[in-house]
């Protein structure tokens, strides 16, 4: 195994109950969002209203930081703790992270805006806090020791700074960073613009993968390894535990990425092209906009991209390199993939009843045969969920995109979708069995 130690010395939360009502007044403040569909649109500014408005982000599995107006300014509190993060059904891990959670709370606020951000640390060593990305004085940077002093535990630091950019940004400790990150500390900092820009965004999302080594039966991150990890999560989740992205047919969409971790995260999307629209140095000129399925989002950087949600149904969203959407997986494992294991397998059950012989097909059977035999304590099947169909098969960062006609509640997870007659693969030929032509399942 590959660790950093090795390597030194030889790393729907914010949903509401109604569609018409998620525009939201800022003091001066307009709307974020600059957005593509399947045909790329020209660049629109259309009136929101005396003030502008704009359209709050939905951290999946996440929560929004809440403020409160002091003298002009907007006041934040984060507080750097120890969490237990429950990844998946059946599995909790010990990280560290912010209010309660890894990632912390998304923070938002308005370009122009007076922030102060008041940082608690709850943790066993000392702090910072960096605002990654966000133009401010070099003394609210948040380097420790070069920029600012520890935030030793028990103690409070205020950042304060005025606002001069909109985008997609990012906190982080930059102190033990090797650990602190690695377990999970983290979060999201939008920055809506002052001015509209763009036809308004219906939903906004912000979605942060992340990777961890935890060891099979255990429920501590190992910050030491840097690249052999085995759990790779959005917002703090993996598969099956991640939440659904729902949106209503012909939706405006925005999602926003963001990879604090030790490698890239190609992201793909089913049904759909995007347009990338926004880097971390801002947003891109409406002519140098390009479209895209996947999107490798790479350390230290964050994307913006939008695309109206114009085909109805289940779509996946997951990572495309093919390890980082499993769940828990032995790498020092043989490879059996065509070995005949049916002699070995005999012997084998004289010994321990019950043993099965797996891995000459492939590895699907791992999740058939996931829910009938116990696993190690507070792990998860390597690949898992079911779908209307039988086993989805997939874990680590893997949700659907959930796209709905006739939606009135972006709250609730509207089920699998309702095929239209026709319009799901049939078998034609082999074994007895076949189905029917739109598979002739019961689902919903």
């Amino acid at each position: 195994m590959i660790t950093r130690r090795n390597w030194l010395t030889r790393g729907l939360a914010l949903g509401t109950a109604a569609l018409t009502s998620r525009w939201v007044e800022a003091d001066d403040t307009p709307a974020a969002p600059q957005t593509h569909d399947h045909q790329k649109p020209t660049e629109q500014d259309p009136a929101r209203g005396k003030n502008g408005t704009y359209t709050p982000v939905t951290t999946p599995d996440g929560s929004t930081l809440p403020f409160t107006m002091k003298n002009g300014v907007k006041e934040f509190h984060l507080t750097a703790e120890p969490v237990q993060q429950e990844f998946a059904p059946g599995m909790v891990v010990n990280a560290w992270g912010y209010n309660g959670s890894t990632p912390g709370p998304t923070i938002e606020a308005v370009e122009g805006d007076r922030v102060r951000l008041l940082v608690t640390n709850g943790l066993p060593e000392h702090t910072t806090i960096h605002w990654h990305g966000i133009f401010l004085p070099n003394g609210m940077d948040g380097v420790g020791g070069l920029n600012q002093p520890h935030i030793k535990p028990g103690e409070t630091f205020a950042y304060e700074f005025t606002l001069r950019q909109h985008g997609t940004f990012m906190y982080h400790p930059h102190a033990d960073e090797m650990v602190q990150m690695a377990m999970g500390m983290m979060g999201f900092f939008i920055i809506h613009p002052r001015k509209p820009q763009g036809p308004k965004i219906d939903r906004d999302f912000a979605i942060f993968p992340h990777m961890w080594f935890i060891a099979p039966g255990t429920a501590t991150p190992n910050a030491n390894v840097m690249l052999d990890f085995n759990l790779f999560s959005f917002n703090g989740k993996v598969f099956p535990g991640t939440a659904p992205m729902v949106v209503r047919k012909d939706d405006r969409v925005r999602i926003r990425l963001a990879n604090i971790s030790m490698t890239s995260h190609p992201l793909h999307i089913h049904g759909h092209r995007f347009w990338v629209v926004e880097t971390d140095g801002g947003q891109i000129a409406e002519p140098g906009r390009w479209p895209e399925t996947t999107l490798n989002i790479l350390p230290g950087t964050t994307r913006a991209v939008d695309f109206v949600a114009d085909l109805p149904g289940d779509w996946a969203f997951h990572c495309h390199k093919n390890h980082h959407a499993m769940n828990a997986m032995g790498h020092e494992i043989p490879n059996l993939l065509g070995a005949d294991q049916s002699a070995v397998g005999r012997k084998i059950r004289d010994l321990v009843p019950g043993y099965m012989a797996m891995g000459s097909t492939g590895m699907a059977e791992h999740a058939k045969h996931s829910g009938m035999m116990p696993g190690l304590p507070n792990t998860l099947p390597m690949m898992t969920g079911e779908g209307p169909f039988g086993p989805i098969e997939m874990g680590g960062m893997f949700t659907v995109f959930k796209v709905r006609e006739n939606l009135t509640n972006y709250d609730e997870d509207p089920g699998w979708y309702q095929h239209p007659e026709g319009t799901v693969a049939w078998k034609v030929d082999g074994p007895p069995g076949a189905a029917s032509p739109d598979g002739g399942h019961e689902h919903g």
